[in-house]
């Protein structure tokens, strides 16, 4: 019965246990769910947020387009040639409306048979001066111009006249004498103000359209003064480009193909070329040749300086002997050389004899000779070979280094043979 008892006790824990296990479960599950539920409200107000604050700044930005785009609208069409050219348009159009219906009412005043005079009065004055208009575009001649002027201001007389008589005879419909003729006054201003001002905004616009920018003014300024300049600095040349461009036909050949050929058949040169420019400049060549043969003779003096230290070692100086070691002279195969001389001895470093009758009769050393072929070899060949850089690199007289060369390169020519 106990043992029952327990189990019964146990099985009613175990499914108290479960009962709460399934309750906590639901509870985190309705926790999580509503959780979830809330985030996703959370982003969508964040969401909707978001896309309002875009949509305003969208509708900024338009809005801020649309003002930069009337502002600019505005301000190119209140620009000064635009208020002229439209505000001279609606003066013409009001003084149209003024004073055709004057025109109108006085021929229909006659009879009614009359009515197409004023309109036709008040439209020769406009035809014609639309006809200035076209003839300024198509560049006619001026006379052209000036009739039709005179046609349109002789209508527009005629039709101001009209008018005037018109505004004079309202004095006995409820107008005084003076209003009267005020209105007559008007009416024939704004009949002769029309096309007058038609005319007028016709001058300035043609004389616009023919202005120059200031920097083409400026262009056109320094063309004709190098054209000036180029004829007065070479007259003989622009004769000749006149004679061509006149020679040939109209149109075929360019002022400048004309002055290249005129220069060529005046100097006998390309264009900028002329006998003293080429003797200056074979003057400048001769100077430049000079200049490298100075420089190539330096380093022949060089190539000398080089090989003399080779041969003779770092220890020879302007009192020592060439090839020792001491203040004293050497022998050898040099005898009859003087004492102290140097490598540089032809360049009075080194004391020579006096006589040169002993320097002509003097044999050739071998040692000399030895040291001339040196030199040729540092040099690139006997054809380099010269007086002064042999009298420089054995220390001897000119008439002495003259026979080394002579015979160094009689040498060289049996060699090649």
């Amino acid at each position: 019965m106990s043992s029952w008892s327990e189990e019964r006790r146990l099985n009613l824990a175990a499914e108290a246990e479960q009962r709460r296990k399934t309750d906590d479960a639901r509870e985190e599950r309705r926790i999580r769910t509503q959780e979830a539920a809330d985030k996703r409200r959370r982003d969508e107000r964040i969401r909707d947020r978001d896309e309002k604050r875009t949509e305003k700044a969208q509708k900024r930005r338009e809005g801020a387009q649309r003002r930069q785009a009337r502002a600019a609208k505005r301000e190119k069409t209140l620009t000064p040639g635009n208020v002229y050219r439209r505000g001279t348009l609606l003066l013409v159009a009001l003084s149209a409306a003024a004073s055709l219906p004057a025109q109108i009412l006085h021929f229909m005043a006659i009879s009614w048979m009359l009515f197409p005079i004023g309109p036709a009065v008040e439209g020769a004055a406009w035809v014609m001066a639309a006809g200035v208009a076209y003839a300024d575009e198509r560049k006619l001649a001026a006379w052209v111009r000036w009739v039709l002027r005179v046609l349109s201001m002789s209508a527009a007389g005629f039709a101001a006249n009209i008018n005037y008589q018109y505004g004079q005879s309202l004095a006995g419909s409820g107008l005084t004498a003076s209003e009267a003729q005020a209105a007559g006054i008007g009416l024939a201003a704004v009949t002769l103000g029309g096309p007058l001002f038609f005319e007028v905004r016709q001058w300035v616009l043609t004389l616009s359209a023919s202005t120059a920018t200031p920097k083409q003014q400026a262009e056109d300024k320094a063309r004709r003064r190098h054209r000036k300049d180029r004829e007065k600095a070479f007259k003989d040349v622009a004769k000749r480009q006149r004679e061509l461009l006149l020679a040939a036909p109209f149109g075929t050949l360019s002022p400048e193909e004309a002055f290249d050929r005129a220069w060529l058949d005046v100097k006998g040169a390309p264009r900028g070329i002329t006998a003293d420019v080429i003797a200056d400049r074979i003057d400048a060549e001769r100077d430049v040749a000079a200049v490298l043969a100075v420089t190539e003779y330096a380093e022949e003096k060089l190539a000398v300086e080089l090989l003399l230290a080779d041969i003779f070692g770092p220890d020879r100086g302007d009192g020592g002997p060439s090839g020792a070691t001491g203040g004293k002279p050497s022998g050898g195969p040099r005898g009859g050389a003087p004492e102290g001389r140097t490598a540089l001895g032809g360049k009075g470093k080194r004391r020579v004899s006096s006589k040169a009758a002993s320097e002509a009769g003097r044999p050739l050393a071998e040692a000399d000779l030895e040291a001339v072929r040196k030199l040729a070899g540092a040099l690139g060949g006997t054809h380099r070979l010269s007086a002064r850089n042999v009298r420089e690199a054995v220390g001897c007289r000119n008439q002495y280094a003259l026979r080394l060369r002579d015979a160094v390169r009689a040498e060289n020519h049996e060699e090649s043979k």
